[in-house]
Order: structure tokens, then C-alpha cells, then sequence
């Protein structure tokens, strides 16, 4: 099956070169980077390094992510990070299980796998783990991990009527998936200390705030 793999972005330059490079198109058909509204060089070294660049100026990483969505020609979608946090070439472990008929959604795992130190604080992982362990209960999951880097047909993103256009995107797609009774698979995946700068969102007390308000906001609507 014909992958796409979207990448939000948000000043990012210091690392999308990189990351790309480590890219192996022999595995993916496509490549899209959304800049996200960067005051940097990100959608220019991007678009030199091989990639399909989307403007989508409306900030928020659901946008982002849809934009990318809509932007993809081929049957899968993969959707990772663009701080070089995951590991390109660990894509078709996502992609096998739905090529196999196995799983509808495929997260990747950080935390089936050992994490190096520092490459996800504190409070990071207790909010993973708690938003993580609200989904199991309220859903039957069995989850480890909220997982960005993670895979799915276009098809069955495009039936799921994404709302939540900021923060609470890859939640909404999880408990949307599970509200259908459909199959969720994770995988391990290497998740290493970004190339520069700090996360947006676990690096940042403002991002953080945001983010968890969101999330949680979405799961109660959903289980409500």
C-alpha cells in the first residue's frame, strides 16, 4: 500500500534538513511538511530537501495535520514529529500491521522501548500516563503511550470528522477509532532528544496548560 508521511511545523529549521535525510523513500511514496505559520527557514530547506510543502497559517496542530491530510495522495497516512524526536526509518513497523489487516490505527510506542534521559520531562510523561490510563478505562484500551508518530488509512481519517483542530487531535482520533469498536495496535518505537530547541508543547508551561485542557476536554465530551 502507497504511504504519505506528514510532518507538522513550527520552526523547525534547525532540524527538518536532518530529519529528513534520514527519510528512506523506498518505504514512502510522499512526503509532506506543513509549516505551520514558521518565521524561519523551515519550509525552505524542506522544499530543498526533497519534500511537498503545505502552507497552513491557522495555528494548531490539528490544522497542521489536516491540512497534510488533505494534501496526501495515497492510501496510508503516517504522521510524525518534525523535531527529529522519531526515527524515519522505523515507519514500516506502523504501516505493516494495517497492510496486514491487523489493526485500523497503529500508534508508536515510546514507552515500549527505553527512553533516553531527558528526552521527555516529568510532567510530560505523567500526563501521558494519566490521559493514557483514562483511555483504557473509559474505552477497554490498552494503551501505553498517546503516541504522535502513528499511522492510519486516509479513508478512515477522512470518515471520522476531525473537530478538534488544536492540541486534542491525536486524542479525538484514538477515542473516535475506539467509540467504533475499531482495532488500535502500538508498536515500539525510539524516541531520542530533538535536534534543537524545546518542544512547544512539553517544553513550555503555557504549551503545557494548553495542551492538557484540551486533551482532557476531549475526552470527557467523547465519554459524556
Amino acid at each position: 500500500m502507497s504511504v504519505s508521511l506528514i510532518l507538522p511545523a513550527l520552526n523547525e529549521a534547525e532540524s527538518i534538513g536532518q530529519l529528513l535525510s534520514e527519510v528512506n523513500f523506498d518505504q514512502v511514496q510522499q512526503v509532506i511538511v506543513v509549516d505551520n505559520g514558521s518565521t524561519d527557514r523551515t519550509a525552505e530547506i524542506a522544499r530543498a530537501s526533497g519534500a511537498k510543502v503545505i502552507n497552513e497559517p491557522r495555528p494548531g496542530y490539528g490544522y497542521a495535520c489536516a491540512a497534510g491530510a488533505a494534501a496526501a495522495s495515497n492510501e496510508i497516512l503516517v504522521f510524525m514529529d518534525a523535531d527529529g524526536s522519531f526515527v524515519p526509518t522505523e515507519l514500516p513497523r506502523l504501516v505493516a500491521p494495517i497492510e496486514n489487516q491487523a489493526a485500523d490505527l497503529v500508534l508508536g510506542s515510546r514507552l515500549l522501548d527505553d527512553l533516553p534521559p531527558g528526552s521527555m520531562p516529568l510532567h510530560q510523561l505523567l500526563g501521558n500516563w494519566l490521559i493514557a490510563s483514562i483511555l483504557n478505562r473509559l474505552f477497554g484500551l490498552h494503551l501505553t503511550d498517546l503516541g504522535p508518530f502513528r499511522a492510519l488509512p486516509k479513508d478512515l481519517l477522512l470518515s471520522l470528522d476531525m473537530q478538534e483542530l488544536t492540541y486534542g487531535w491525536t486524542v479525538e482520533m484514538m477515542v473516535k477509532v475506539a467509540k467504533r469498536g475499531l482495532r488500535i495496535f502500538e508498536v515500539p518505537v525510539s524516541y531520542r532528544n530533538r535536534i534543537a530547541g524545546q518542544s512547544k508543547v512539553g517544553g513550555t508551561l503555557r504549551g503545557t496548560i494548553l495542551a492538557s485542557y484540551r486533551i482532557f476536554s476531549v475526552v470527557f465530551r467523547y465519554a459524556l
